[in-house]
Protein backbone atom coordinates (compact mmCIF):
# COMPACT_ATOMS: atom_id res chain seq x y z
CA UNK A 1 0.00 0.00 0.00
CA UNK A 2 1.53 3.31 -0.93
CA UNK A 3 1.78 5.98 1.13
CA UNK A 4 -0.15 8.78 -1.03
CA UNK A 5 -3.06 5.70 -1.65
CA UNK A 6 -3.63 5.38 2.55
CA UNK A 7 -2.94 9.11 2.94
CA UNK A 8 -6.16 9.65 1.13
CA UNK A 9 -8.03 7.84 2.96
CA UNK A 10 -10.14 10.02 5.48
CA UNK A 11 -10.35 7.46 8.02
CA UNK A 12 -8.99 5.10 10.30
CA UNK A 13 -9.82 1.44 8.05
CA UNK A 14 -9.43 -0.42 11.42
CA UNK A 15 -12.67 1.49 12.02
CA UNK A 16 -14.38 0.20 8.54
CA UNK A 17 -12.57 -3.58 9.56
CA UNK A 18 -14.45 -3.68 12.77
CA UNK A 19 -17.90 -2.43 11.71
CA UNK A 20 -17.18 -5.12 8.37
CA UNK A 21 -16.66 -8.44 10.93
CA UNK A 22 -13.02 -9.23 9.92
CA UNK A 23 -9.53 -8.31 8.96
CA UNK A 24 -8.58 -8.34 5.23
CA UNK A 25 -5.54 -7.99 3.19
CA UNK A 26 -4.60 -4.42 3.07
CA UNK A 27 -3.69 -3.95 -0.45
CA UNK A 28 -7.09 -6.00 -1.65
CA UNK A 29 -8.60 -3.80 1.08
CA UNK A 30 -7.49 -0.05 -0.62
CA UNK A 31 -8.08 -1.93 -4.08
CA UNK A 32 -11.09 -2.41 -3.07
CA UNK A 33 -12.07 1.09 -2.01
CA UNK A 34 -10.69 2.62 -5.01
CA UNK A 35 -12.82 3.46 -7.49
CA UNK A 36 -11.95 4.14 -11.09
CA UNK A 37 -11.91 7.69 -10.98
CA UNK A 38 -9.49 8.72 -8.59
CA UNK A 39 -6.91 5.94 -10.13
CA UNK A 40 -7.56 7.67 -13.60
CA UNK A 41 -6.64 10.61 -11.94
CA UNK A 42 -3.32 9.28 -10.07
CA UNK A 43 -1.91 7.71 -13.42
CA UNK A 44 -3.55 4.20 -13.91
CA UNK A 45 -3.59 3.00 -9.99
CA UNK A 46 -5.42 -0.24 -9.73
CA UNK A 47 -9.37 0.10 -9.01
CA UNK A 48 -11.77 -1.81 -7.71
CA UNK A 49 -13.48 -3.12 -10.67
CA UNK A 50 -12.11 -6.86 -10.83
CA UNK A 51 -12.94 -7.43 -7.31
CA UNK A 52 -16.65 -5.93 -7.72
CA UNK A 53 -16.74 -8.33 -10.56
CA UNK A 54 -15.80 -11.46 -8.67
CA UNK A 55 -17.70 -10.12 -5.16
CA UNK A 56 -20.81 -10.02 -7.11
CA UNK A 57 -20.71 -13.21 -7.87
CA UNK A 58 -19.85 -14.43 -4.59
CA UNK A 59 -22.97 -12.36 -3.13
CA UNK A 60 -25.23 -13.41 -5.74
CA UNK A 61 -23.94 -17.07 -4.40
CA UNK A 62 -24.33 -16.64 -0.70
CA UNK A 63 -27.44 -14.60 -1.19
CA UNK A 64 -29.34 -17.47 -3.54
CA UNK A 65 -28.14 -20.14 -1.20
CA UNK A 66 -29.27 -18.69 1.94
CA UNK A 67 -32.94 -17.95 -0.27
CA UNK A 68 -33.16 -21.31 -1.50
CA UNK A 69 -32.90 -22.63 2.29
CA UNK A 70 -35.27 -20.21 4.16
CA UNK A 71 -37.74 -20.44 1.68
CA UNK A 72 -38.22 -24.29 0.59
CA UNK A 73 -41.72 -23.99 -0.33
CA UNK A 74 -41.36 -20.87 -2.73
CA UNK A 75 -41.24 -21.30 -6.47
CA UNK A 76 -38.16 -20.30 -8.51
CA UNK A 77 -39.89 -17.14 -10.13
CA UNK A 78 -40.85 -15.71 -6.15
CA UNK A 79 -36.89 -16.84 -5.13
CA UNK A 80 -35.78 -14.57 -8.05
CA UNK A 81 -37.30 -11.88 -7.08
CA UNK A 82 -36.15 -12.16 -3.92
CA UNK A 83 -32.35 -12.55 -4.67
CA UNK A 84 -33.08 -9.26 -7.11
CA UNK A 85 -34.46 -7.04 -4.22
CA UNK A 86 -31.50 -8.23 -2.05
CA UNK A 87 -28.30 -7.56 -4.69
CA UNK A 88 -29.62 -5.06 -6.72
CA UNK A 89 -28.08 -1.39 -6.16
CA UNK A 90 -30.43 0.32 -4.25
CA UNK A 91 -30.61 -2.31 -1.17
CA UNK A 92 -27.01 -2.55 -1.52
CA UNK A 93 -26.15 0.98 -1.81
CA UNK A 94 -28.54 1.09 1.63
CA UNK A 95 -26.04 -1.62 3.17
CA UNK A 96 -22.76 0.19 2.32
CA UNK A 97 -24.55 3.68 4.00
CA UNK A 98 -25.39 1.76 7.11
CA UNK A 99 -21.39 0.58 6.82
CA UNK A 100 -20.39 4.29 6.63
CA UNK A 101 -18.55 2.83 3.40
CA UNK A 102 -18.61 6.37 1.48
CA UNK A 103 -16.39 7.80 3.98
CA UNK A 104 -13.74 5.34 3.23
CA UNK A 105 -13.61 5.52 -0.36
CA UNK A 106 -11.20 6.74 -2.69
CA UNK A 107 -12.93 9.02 -5.30
CA UNK A 108 -11.58 11.37 -7.52
CA UNK A 109 -12.32 15.02 -7.97
CA UNK A 110 -14.96 15.26 -9.92
CA UNK A 111 -16.57 12.57 -8.56
CA UNK A 112 -16.49 14.03 -4.99
CA UNK A 113 -18.20 17.52 -6.25
CA UNK A 114 -21.18 15.50 -7.41
CA UNK A 115 -21.92 13.99 -4.69
CA UNK A 116 -19.83 10.56 -5.16
CA UNK A 117 -19.74 9.27 -1.68
CA UNK A 118 -23.34 9.05 -1.60
CA UNK A 119 -23.85 7.50 -4.98
CA UNK A 120 -26.04 4.43 -5.10
CA UNK A 121 -23.98 2.62 -8.39
CA UNK A 122 -20.63 3.72 -6.52
CA UNK A 123 -21.66 2.43 -3.07
CA UNK A 124 -22.94 -0.45 -4.46
CA UNK A 125 -19.92 -0.99 -6.72
CA UNK A 126 -17.69 -0.62 -3.35
CA UNK A 127 -19.55 -3.16 -1.83
CA UNK A 128 -19.01 -5.82 -4.17
CA UNK A 129 -15.44 -4.89 -4.31
CA UNK A 130 -15.21 -5.64 -0.75
CA UNK A 131 -17.01 -8.59 -0.54
CA UNK A 132 -14.38 -9.88 -2.98
CA UNK A 133 -11.87 -8.30 -1.14
CA UNK A 134 -12.93 -10.77 1.71
CA UNK A 135 -13.84 -13.94 -0.10
CA UNK A 136 -9.91 -14.22 -1.24
CA UNK A 137 -8.49 -12.86 2.33
CA UNK A 138 -10.75 -14.96 4.62
CA UNK A 139 -12.48 -17.51 2.27
CA UNK A 140 -15.92 -18.59 1.49
CA UNK A 141 -17.30 -19.42 4.96
CA UNK A 142 -16.30 -16.47 6.43
CA UNK A 143 -17.38 -14.36 3.63
CA UNK A 144 -20.71 -16.12 3.88
CA UNK A 145 -20.85 -15.24 7.53
CA UNK A 146 -20.15 -11.58 7.16
CA UNK A 147 -22.08 -10.57 4.30
CA UNK A 148 -24.88 -12.42 5.80
CA UNK A 149 -24.66 -10.05 9.17
CA UNK A 150 -24.20 -6.89 6.63
CA UNK A 151 -27.57 -7.62 4.74
CA UNK A 152 -29.62 -9.20 7.53
CA UNK A 153 -31.90 -6.02 7.72
CA UNK A 154 -32.74 -6.96 3.94
CA UNK A 155 -32.73 -10.61 4.35
CA UNK A 156 -35.56 -9.77 7.04
CA UNK A 157 -37.55 -8.24 4.92
CA UNK A 158 -36.85 -10.17 1.84
CA UNK A 159 -40.33 -11.45 1.05
CA UNK A 160 -42.08 -7.34 0.89
CA UNK A 161 -38.72 -6.30 -0.90
CA UNK A 162 -39.42 -8.43 -3.71
CA UNK A 163 -42.50 -7.21 -4.27
CA UNK A 164 -41.26 -3.63 -4.95
CA UNK A 165 -37.60 -3.87 -6.46
CA UNK A 166 -37.98 -6.11 -9.60
CA UNK A 167 -39.56 -4.08 -11.88
CA UNK A 168 -37.45 -5.81 -14.89
CA UNK A 169 -39.03 -8.89 -13.75
CA UNK A 170 -42.71 -7.36 -13.49
CA UNK A 171 -42.44 -5.84 -16.82
CA UNK A 172 -41.72 -9.19 -18.25
CA UNK A 173 -44.31 -10.76 -16.73
CA UNK A 174 -46.70 -8.13 -17.43
CA UNK A 175 -45.82 -8.12 -21.42
CA UNK A 176 -46.17 -12.16 -21.44
CA UNK A 177 -49.65 -11.75 -19.78
CA UNK A 178 -51.18 -8.73 -22.25
CA UNK A 179 -51.79 -8.12 -25.91
CA UNK A 180 -48.14 -7.21 -26.55
CA UNK A 181 -45.88 -8.67 -28.56
CA UNK A 182 -42.58 -7.74 -27.92
CA UNK A 183 -40.40 -5.29 -25.51
CA UNK A 184 -36.89 -4.51 -25.88
CA UNK A 185 -34.17 -2.10 -23.92
CA UNK A 186 -32.48 0.49 -25.69
CA UNK A 187 -29.39 2.04 -24.05
CA UNK A 188 -27.05 4.59 -24.92
CA UNK A 189 -24.00 5.13 -23.17
CA UNK A 190 -22.14 8.89 -22.76
CA UNK A 191 -19.23 10.05 -21.02
CA UNK A 192 -15.89 8.93 -20.26
CA UNK A 193 -15.50 5.49 -18.22
CA UNK A 194 -14.89 7.03 -14.70
CA UNK A 195 -18.05 8.96 -15.14
CA UNK A 196 -20.43 6.84 -17.10
CA UNK A 197 -24.31 7.59 -17.89
CA UNK A 198 -26.81 4.98 -19.39
CA UNK A 199 -29.95 6.44 -20.95
CA UNK A 200 -32.38 3.76 -21.36
CA UNK A 201 -35.38 3.75 -23.49
CA UNK A 202 -37.89 0.63 -23.64
CA UNK A 203 -39.61 -0.09 -26.85
CA UNK A 204 -43.13 -1.62 -26.40
CA UNK A 205 -43.81 -3.10 -30.21
CA UNK A 206 -41.02 -1.17 -31.30
CA UNK A 207 -42.81 2.49 -30.04
CA UNK A 208 -40.71 4.22 -27.09
CA UNK A 209 -42.49 3.81 -24.20
CA UNK A 210 -40.26 3.87 -20.79
CA UNK A 211 -37.15 5.93 -20.21
CA UNK A 212 -34.58 6.86 -17.84
CA UNK A 213 -31.06 7.38 -17.04
CA UNK A 214 -28.53 5.91 -14.14
CA UNK A 215 -24.53 5.98 -13.57
CA UNK A 216 -25.28 2.07 -13.74
CA UNK A 217 -26.84 -0.02 -16.43
CA UNK A 218 -28.75 -2.27 -14.53
CA UNK A 219 -30.52 0.61 -12.63
CA UNK A 220 -31.09 2.35 -15.34
CA UNK A 221 -32.60 -0.44 -17.05
CA UNK A 222 -34.82 -1.09 -13.76
CA UNK A 223 -36.14 2.49 -13.45
CA UNK A 224 -37.16 2.36 -17.05
CA UNK A 225 -39.03 -0.81 -16.85
CA UNK A 226 -40.97 0.62 -14.12
CA UNK A 227 -41.53 3.95 -15.88
CA UNK A 228 -43.06 1.29 -19.08
CA UNK A 229 -45.27 -0.07 -16.65
CA UNK A 230 -46.40 3.21 -15.28
CA UNK A 231 -47.17 3.91 -18.81
CA UNK A 232 -48.70 0.54 -19.83
CA UNK A 233 -51.14 0.48 -16.55
CA UNK A 234 -51.18 4.32 -15.44
CA UNK A 235 -49.88 6.57 -12.32
CA UNK A 236 -51.99 4.14 -10.30
CA UNK A 237 -49.10 1.24 -10.57
CA UNK A 238 -48.70 0.57 -6.60
CA UNK A 239 -45.20 -0.86 -6.09
CA UNK A 240 -46.94 -3.68 -3.38
CA UNK A 241 -49.53 -5.16 -6.20
CA UNK A 242 -48.81 -7.73 -9.03
CA UNK A 243 -49.74 -5.82 -11.96
CA UNK A 244 -51.56 -7.21 -14.47
CA UNK A 245 -53.49 -6.39 -17.73
CA UNK A 246 -56.70 -6.88 -15.96
CA UNK A 247 -54.80 -3.93 -13.55
CA UNK A 248 -55.57 -0.92 -16.81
Amino acid sequence: MSRGISGALNQNLGELLERWGTPIDPELLVTALTHRSFAYEQGGLDHNERLEFLGDSVLGLIVTDWIYRHFPSKPESVLSRMRIATVSQAPLAQTARALGLGDFLLLGVGEHKTGGPDKDSILCDALEALIGATYLSTGMEVTRQVVLQALSPLLEEVESLAQTTDWKTRLQEYIASSPYRDYQYQVDASGPDHRRQFAVTVLVDGQPTGRASASSRKHAENLAARDTLVQLVGPEVDPTVSVLPSDR
